[in-house]
């Protein structure tokens, strides 16, 4: 049902004489779809779209940068609408592409700067959800000593370490937040190694619950921890299942639903600038039977008032985009 494409090369052939007018494609960020992360996310909210109407869609996984600008003008040329694209980096591209095929609808996820009138972008409230799982994290660990491993050092991961910061710091003020940058290249989103490495780093801080906001990276991050006795934070997806009983919870980042609501409302999607936090459902922290045991009453009492207080205003979540700075963190 899905045509996948894995190099520019396959994507010209695929998209030469006969393909199909109107079928929707999905570019994900540079990386693999199935990071058990931000683009399998994507990826599960497109194939329950396929599953649930039986249409099909077609699909790109960059391995650079380089080819974003050709994806997007070979899936516009096939006439391929909408075209949801996975990531800010999709950001530069998008803003020339999109001038020359104005009667193609795009669908930026992850971003919500560009001018144009034929763009859904879509960003998320990833403090607030960072913010519930900083509770988490601070209630769980026994040291005082939280860590957080980010993939590329950008404004969007600094947004989620500073929820987070906040939301330990709002537990106890005296905890000591540890936070690594995994890169500042679009190979830090990759590098599970790395993530494992920085993480050995962290425990040797006396680092006993670590957050990872690294895409594939946090693969590494995730397993570490399992394998030296912490525990770890997943995000995007819910990445309870991959280490049950050392992942803590997840953090919700509801792409998955970002692109099946695209995908189902097709070329005619509504365009403009739209947020999802807490409100609407589109972070939050998981529960499930793999991290049920983790998870006791009163932590879960906890970070579900300051959902509802997020909600109604009571808690004001700063945000790192705000001034480009975080209150509880020195970067």
């Amino acid at each position: 049902m899905i045509r996948s494409i894995f190099a520019a090369a396959a994507l010209s052939l695929m998209l030469g004489a006969g393909s199909a007018l109107a079928e929707p494609a999905l570019i994900y960020a540079v990386g693999s779809k199935f990071d058990k992360s931000f683009n399998e996310s994507a990826y599960n909210g497109a194939q329950r779209w396929a599953q649930e109407t039986g249409m099909s869609y077609r699909e790109i996984e960059l391995q650079s940068e380089a080819q974003q600008e050709q994806a997007l003008r070979r899936f516009a040329e096939a006439g391929n609408n909408p075209i949801i694209t996975m990531g800010f980096a999709m950001a530069d591209p998008l803003a020339v592409v999109v001038q020359d095929y104005p009667d193609t609808t795009f669908v930026a996820i992850d971003v919500t700067w560009l001018d144009a009138p034929n763009i859904r972008q879509i960003g998320f409230a990833e403090h607030e959800g960072s913010y519930l799982v900083g509770i988490l994290a601070a209630m769980a660990s026994q040291s005082g000593t939280v860590g957080f491993v980010g993939g590329m050092d950008i404004p969007l991961v600094r947004h989620f370490a500073c929820g987070y910061a906040q939301g330990v710091k709002s537990v106890n003020p005296e905890a000591n937040v540890i936070i690594n940058m995994t890169g500042t290249t679009a190979s830090a989103w990759n590098d599970p190694v790395k993530g494992s490495e920085l993480t050995k780093a962290q425990i040797s801080r006396g680092v006993d619950v670590v957050y990872a906001a690294a895409g594939a990276t946090g693969v590494g991050v995730l397993q570490t921890s399992a394998d030296e006795g912490i525990l770890s934070i997943g995000v995007d997806s819910n990445q309870n299942y991959v280490h049950p009983g050392s992942v803590l919870t997840s953090m919700l980042k509801r792409v998955d639903v970002a692109v099946y609501d695209a995908l189902k409302a097709g070329a005619d999607i509504e365009t403009g600038v739209f947020m999802f936090g807490l409100t609407e459902d589109g972070v939050g922290y998981a529960l499930d039977e793999y991290n049920a045991a983790l998870i006791t009453d009163e932590m879960k009492q906890a970070a579900d008032a300051a959902r509802e207080q997020i909600i109604n205003g009571e808690i004001k979540v700063v945000s790192y985009y705000d001034n480009d700075s975080c209150p509880v963190l020195n970067f």
